[in-house]
């Protein structure tokens, strides 16, 4: 579906990272790239999800590698070995559904999602100037309202949502365009639990104008829209990919 809505090879030479790409919507954005030519490395939180991304790939990827977003040191080494960054796009991320009232398990979420983006969009930024590169980062519907039972998760979307305007601001005068994609119900293994729910799927399905849950491939295509020259005049943009739920 993505290379035959953009022209082949649109993104070739283009060098392209995702981190949390190893597995769900990240995959997705991932492979995306890479069918229209992209050199795409994608990092998980472990070397056992990077070793399962790069069978599961078939040598699709460039690389596929551990990087922990919470550690501004192994970001520093990560991002200094790269000669060469066109696109950076953030999709690391956990929930906790049910324990995020807890401080300490909200502290963490917060760290990964929200703090984990800005350390990687900061590493990255002198690569991106040169070569006016952009940032997708990775809100969520929970950027616009609350979620009773995530409140971690929920924060730190809207957090990202808030961050993706400011460094559009910050980063305008680097040639850096910043946007963000906000996924509805995405069917993922993040989401299984609610896919398995008859009850919860049909009230999210009931809601949803385009009746269906969505696919990583769905979100993936958004994404190269938002670093494509098709969007060389949006930046700031927070994206809903939700087939219509926010505005049902």
């Amino acid at each position: 579906m993505i290379a035959a809505t953009f022209r082949d090879g649109s993104f070739r030479h283009k060098a392209v990272l995702v981190s949390g790409g190893t597995s769900g919507i990240g995959a997705a954005i991932g492979e995306a790239f890479y069918a229209l030519g992209a050199r795409v490395t994608v990092t998980g939180a472990t070397e056992v999800e990077a070793a399962a991304a790069r069978e599961r790939a078939g040598g699709r990827l460039e690389r596929a590698l551990a990087l922990d977003v919470r550690d501004g040191a192994a970001i520093a080494a990560f991002v200094g070995a790269l000669s060469r960054l066109d696109v950076l796009v953030n999709c690391a991320g956990i929930i906790r559904r049910g324990e995020e009232h807890d401080p300490e398990v909200f502290d963490a979420v917060l760290d990964v999602n929200l703090s984990g983006t800005m350390r990687l969009c900061a590493a990255t930024r002198s690569l991106l100037a040169e070569t006016s590169g952009c940032i997708v980062n990775t809100a969520s519907m929970l950027s616009f309202f609350g979620g009773a039972l995530v409140p971690g998760y929920s924060a730190s979307k809207g957090g990202v949502a808030q961050l993706t305007k400011s460094l559009a601001c910050a980063y305008a005068a680097d040639g850096i365009r910043v946007n963000a994609i906000a996924p509805g119900w995405i069917a993922t293994a993040l989401t299984r639990p609610l896919q398995d729910d008859s009850m919860r799927t049909q009230t999210i399905l009931s809601r949803t104008p385009l009746g269906r849950w969505g696919r990583p491939e769905d979100v993936a295509g958004a994404a190269v829209f938002l670093c494509s020259p098709a969007a060389a005049f949006i930046t700031g943009a927070i994206l809903p990919v939700d087939g219509g739920y926010l505005a049902a």
